[in-house]
């Protein structure tokens, strides 16, 4: 195994790096790089000039609009639009959706949604979790009951990220009480303006609103909208889930955050010394670096098996947890190395400019939301816990 870039792979890596260069709108760079929040109007922006370029949904069949990519290719794309201050995709549709279509949908379901996801007309959010159900999923208890050529759809869900933008939400819902809890599930796909559908935000820790609860009152669903078979919709979810846990390791945000990390410790202070004159900050920032490289060298070994039919089994599991460990880690340091100019809401922070230099201010106005915020990565997607419990299961009992 041979997990160096040919030099096929890295003409590709000059190719997006030109790229990025020349396309990336300056202004949502800088946002993303100043840790600012970032608008619908942000996103869509960025979605239709990847999509102008071939380039939105690289992991998808090249008769649906995909690219003929493969997994390193993937990987150098994510890490050279972090790299860039690209703002990460919003994945619901195009990497988590999408894939459970092409996979389970009927060719209609095809034909209709994925154009749609292409062209940004639809904006999707996810209905998995409930209160009571996050890592524990197969206890969900939102309802679904056929009638006719339509399900009626009550329950609630939680933690809807992204809810108050979608016109679109794909769920997990129970259409059979009595079998056992994963066999009576199925996966359906709503549209969110249906009558009897609200969305109530939840503020979170730094302020923003980000995630939502749906509650669905007497919801009519078009039978025509369940993707797979009635009650084999577990299926559709674990292969949804796979595709989420690899995304989570989150590489390429990982390396550009150690970048910053380092060029903030290397400031010279008011005494003359920069921070990575001391010991133990350097030794921190080095343990936390070397657990990076090994997640990244464990991603291009899986990339290069996914090169010769290899396909990721326990390795999302532990991605997702190594990763989200990692990015949990960068995010500490930064806090500590930035000190009092990382605490929240510090209104005269916030009115300070950016003039082209990295100051301490232009993050810190930030910090402590995403500090706050980057908590939730060893929760969603599985917690970690969860994660290491599927890992151990699977890996014991071989």
């Amino acid at each position: 195994m041979n997990i160096d870039y040919t030099a096929e792979e890295l003409a590709f890596r000059d190719e997006v790096r030109a790229f990025l260069a020349a396309e990336l709108p300056a202004d949502i760079a800088a946002k993303v790089r100043l840790g600012k929040r970032l608008k619908k109007n942000d996103h869509q922006r960025w979605q239709k000039i990847l999509a102008a370029k071939g380039w939105y949904a690289p992991g998808w069949p090249v008769e649906y609009g995909g690219t003929e990519w493969g997994a390193v290719e993937k990987h150098i794309f994510d890490e050279e639009c972090a790299a860039a201050g690209a703002p990460r995709l919003v994945p619901f549709g195009v990497n988590m959706v999408a894939p459970v279509i092409i996979k389970f949908g009927t060719q209609a379901q095809k034909d209709h949604y994925l154009p749609r996801i292409l062209s940004g007309e639809d904006w999707w959010c996810q209905g998995y979790s409930e209160p009571g159900a996050g890592s524990d999923l197969a206890s969900l208890k939102t309802r679904a009951v056929r009638d006719g050529d339509h399900y009626v759809v009550n329950g609630q869900k939680t933690w809807t990220t992204l809810g108050q933008h979608a016109n679109m939400i794909f769920c997990l819902v129970r259409t059979d009480p009595e079998a056992q809890q994963q066999r009576g599930i199925s996966f359906l796909l709503i549209d969110m303006d249906t009558p009897g559908i609200s969305v109530r935000p939840i503020i979170t820790l730094d302020g923003d609103h980000e995630v939502n609860e749906v509650f669905f009152d007497n919801v009519r669903v078009p039978v025509e909208n369940l993707v797979g078979r009635e009650n084999e919709g577990w299926t559709c979810a674990k292969y949804l889930l796979t595709h989420e846990r690899t995304g989570l390791a989150g590489i390429g945000a990982s390396k550009a955050a150690l970048r910053h990390l380092k060029r903030i410790a290397a400031r010279e202070l008011c005494d003359g010394k920069p921070l990575l004159d001391d010991p133990l900050l350097r030794a921190q920032i080095a343990e936390v670096e070397m657990q990076l490289r090994a997640i990244e060298i464990s991603t291009l070994r899986i990339c290069a098996a996914a090169a010769h039919g290899g396909v990721p089994g326990t390795e999302s599991s532990i991605l997702k947890v190594k990763g989200t460990e990692v990015r949990q880690a960068i995010s500490n340091l930064l806090r500590k190395v930035i000190g009092p100019y990382a605490l929240p809401l510090l209104e005269e922070e916030l009115e300070l400019e950016h003039a082209g230099e990295w100051l301490h201010a232009d993050y810190s106005a930030a910090l402590a939301g995403q500090y706050f915020n980057l908590r939730k990565l060893s929760i969603f997607g599985g917690s970690n816990e969860i994660q290491k419990n599927i890992v151990s299961k699977m890996m014991l009992e071989l």
